[in-house]
This record gives structure tokens, C-alpha cells and sequence, in this order.
């Protein structure tokens, strides 16, 4: 990502950033090397990082530490999810055979915020975190039905449509009647077009009205390898529908 602010307060991200996405602790020297800068700036860095819980130092490296934990719950009280949002997502999963997702739309920014997949599947492609695929995927095209025309361009503009596989719709035009499709079905459905592995159904959960600036839009879905959908899809939709109904 480009830098957009002081370099560094950008040079601290990265660090974070570097340690987050690193399997184990990561050495300072590593971490400057990552961050771009001298090992004494990244020293200088760390300190703060470390004193405010955002960091931690062991004695193979830096590791994420305390402070997120509390980021990620005050993160998830701002959504505002209905209760007991995890058990559901257990619940759906058992129902379907698939990994779930609980997918929120906030300020310009769609966030996978929860799923059913293990932390140790790489090979999954619906990780927690900042989705910039909405336009391929299930839980990113309900999110998407839902935003004010204004709203959505204005997100499609920032993020693009890139072609992730040959099924990936990457015109406006296009997106625009298969949002339409959404808004009269219900169910938004990505088959292959984000991984062509994988299949993924979402719905959007209910709420009155469209979003205003800074209220958040969520969703569910499902996702599942594309041969075993074609299996059964009427039973997954069935039980997505469920789920967002609060029935399952």
C-alpha cells in the first residue's frame, strides 16, 4: 500500500504490519529490512510499539502483543453484530459442510470480521480482514446491493475490479445487473470468480433502510469448493437464509 502519512507513522504500521503477517517472531533487523529503514530507526520505532501493547519482545523476536486484542473487541462493539454472532457461525457452518463469514461494510470499507476457518488453512482465500474484492465475491456483492448508488461507486472507484479469474465480472455495467439480481433473489452468489476453486453464497442481514454515512452494513456467507455447491445448492441457500433469519 502506498504511503499516505508522515513516514514515520507509516514506518511503525509497517512493522506492525510485517510482524502480523510473519508465522513466528520476527528480528529487528528483519523488521528493518521489511520497514525500509535502519535498524536504529526501527529500534527507535519498537519502543513505543512495545511500551503501548501493540508489540511485544521475546527472545526470538517481535510478536503482536496485548493491545489488540482489545482493538479487535472495541472493533467489534462499534459494528454493533447481533448477538452471539460466532455461535451462529458455528451453527450455519454445521448445517452447510462450509466455511462461514460475518462480513460488515463500514465507511468506504468492507471487513471479512469473522469466519469458521482455522487460522492454519492458508490454502483458504477468505481471510479475516480488508476485502478489496467485493466485486468477486459473495459477501462483498450483498454488502454491495445494499450501499446507495452514490455509496458504491464511490467504493468501486477506490478499489477497482480487477479480473482475479475468468469469471470475474470487471465492468460496472455488468456488476449493476448482477447486483440487481441480488436485491430480487436475496442471495448473492460468486461461483469461481474470486478463486476458481471455490464457490461462496452470501446474504446481507437485515436491517431498515439504507446505511447512512458511518452505519455499518453486514453479511453472511458461505463458502464452499465449487463441485460440491453444484451438489446441493438449494440446501445451502436454504440454510443461509435460515441463519440470517435468525431460524438455524
Amino acid at each position: 500500500m502506498p504511503s499516505t502519512g508522515p513516514q514515520s507513522l507509516d514506518r511503525a504500521l509497517a512493522l506492525v504490519d510485517a510482524v502480523a503477517g510473519a508465522p513466528g517472531p520476527v528480528s529487528a533487523k528483519a523488521l528493518a529490512r521489511l520497514a525500509g529503514c535502519s535498524l536504529s530507526t526501527a529500534y527507535h520505532l519498537l519502543g513505543p510499539l512495545t511500551e503501548r501493547g501493540y508489540l511485544a519482545r521475546t527472545a526470538r523476536g517481535y510478536v503482536l502483543g496485548p493491545a489488540l486484542p482489545r482493538l479487535h473487541r472495541s472493533f467489534l462493539h462499534q459494528l454493533a453484530p447481533a448477538p452471539g454472532m460466532a455461535e451462529l457461525l458455528a451453527r450455519l457452518r454445521r448445517a452447510t459442510g462450509g466455511e462461514t463469514y460475518y462480513t460488515a461494510y463500514r465507511g468506504g470499507v468492507i471487513t471479512v470480521v469473522d469466519t469458521t476457518a482455522p487460522v492454519t488453512d492458508t490454502a483458504n482465500p477468505f481471510a479475516p480482514g480488508r476485502e478489496t474484492r467485493a466485486h468477486a465475491t459473495a459477501h462483498g456483492k450483498a454488502l454491495l446491493a445494499r450501499l446507495t448508488p452514490r455509496a458504491r461507486r464511490r467504493y468501486l472507484a477506490e478499489h477497482g475490479m480487477a479480473r482475479l479469474t475468468t469469471a470475474t465480472i470487471t465492468s460496472a455495467e455488468a456488476l449493476e445487473a448482477e447486483l440487481l439480481r441480488v436485491r430480487a433473489t436475496g442471495f448473492a452468489v460468486s461461483v469461481g470468480e474470486a478463486d476458481p476453486a471455490w464457490t461462496c453464497v452470501g446474504v446481507s442481514l437485515p436491517r431498515a433502510g439504507e446505511p447512512e454515512d458511518g452505519e455499518a452494513v453486514h453479511a453472511l456467507s458461505v463458502s464452499v469448493p465449487t463441485r460440491e455447491f453444484r451438489r446441493r445448492p438449494e440446501a445451502i441457500r436454504a440454510a443461509l437464509a435460515e441463519a440470517a433469519a435468525g431460524r438455524i
